[in-house]
C-alpha cells in the first residue's frame, strides 16, 4: 500500500486546530478555526473525494478520538462519516487497547515494523489525515510515500509548524495542483529520497 499523508496547512506550515479551538488537544493555542472561513464546496469535495480513496486510514490517538467521537456516529451520511467508517482504520497508540469505533486495529510496540509491513500489502492507499504527531513521525521515519498538501492564504503566527526545524529532508515531485477561489492550493507530491544540494 501507498501511504500518503493528507494535511491541511496555514501558509505559516501550522497543520493544528483548523477546526476551531480546544484547549485539550491543543492548550495555549489560540488561533484555531482557520480553515472554516475559506471552505467552499469545491475546496470541501476536494478533500472529501480524497477521503473517499484510501483503502485504510492511519490515525493518531488523538485525531482518532475526535473523530470517532463525531464521524464515527455519521455512517449514512453520504460524506465524511461515510468515507472513514465503513473502511479499516489503523490506530497508532500504545495506551488504547479496546477501540471503540468498528474497524479498528490498534498498532502498538514497533509501530514502524506493523506500518512497514501495511505498506508491504499489494495496491491501495493507506491515507493519514490530521494526526499531525504521527505525522511528524512519519517523515522522520521515511514511511510516507506521497505527501498532500491544502494550503490555506492565512498567517496564524503561532502554533507548532508541521515540518520541524531541524528535520529529515526530502525530495518532492509534484504531482498536481489545483487552485480554488478561496485562494486555497491543493498541492500533491511524491517523495522522491534525498534532495540534491548545490
Amino acid at each position: 500500500m501507498q501511504l500518503t499523508i493528507h494535511e491541511q496547512i496555514t501558509l505559516d506550515g501550522i497543520a493544528q486546530a483548523n477546526g476551531g479551538n480546544d484547549e485539550d488537544t491543543d492548550p495555549g493555542f489560540t488561533r484555531g478555526g482557520w480553515a472554516l472561513p475559506l471552505g467552499d464546496a469545491e475546496g470541501v469535495a476536494y478533500i472529501l473525494d480524497a477521503w473517499r480513496r484510501p483503502d485504510a486510514f492511519l490515525l493518531g490517538r488523538r485525531t482518532y478520538d475526535l473523530f470517532a467521537s463525531y464521524w464515527g456516529s455519521r455512517t449514512g451520511d453520504g460524506g465524511f462519516g461515510d468515507a472513514i467508517s465503513d473502511k479499516p482504520k489503523y490506530l497508532v497508540s500504545n495506551t488504547v487497547t479496546e477501540p471503540r469505533w468498528a474497524g479498528t486495529t490498534v498498532l502498538s510496540g514497533d509501530v514502524a515494523s506493523a506500518i512497514r509491513e501495511l505498506k508491504a500489502r499489494p495496491g491501495g492507499e493507506l491515507l493519514v489525515v490530521g494526526s499531525v504527531a504521527l505525522a511528524r513521525w512519519l517523515l522522520e521515519q521515511d514511511l510516507e510515500d506521497r505527501i498532500d498538501l491544502v494550503q490555506f492564504p492565512v498567517l496564524v503566527g503561532e502554533g507548532r509548524p508541521f515540518f520541524p526545524v531541524p528535520g529529515q529532508d526530502h525530495a518532492l515531485e509534484l504531482e498536481s495542483h489545483r487552485v480554488f477561489d478561496t485562494g486555497v492550493v491543493a498541492h500533491t507530491y511524491r517523495v522522491g529520497g534525498r534532495p540534491e544540494y548545490a
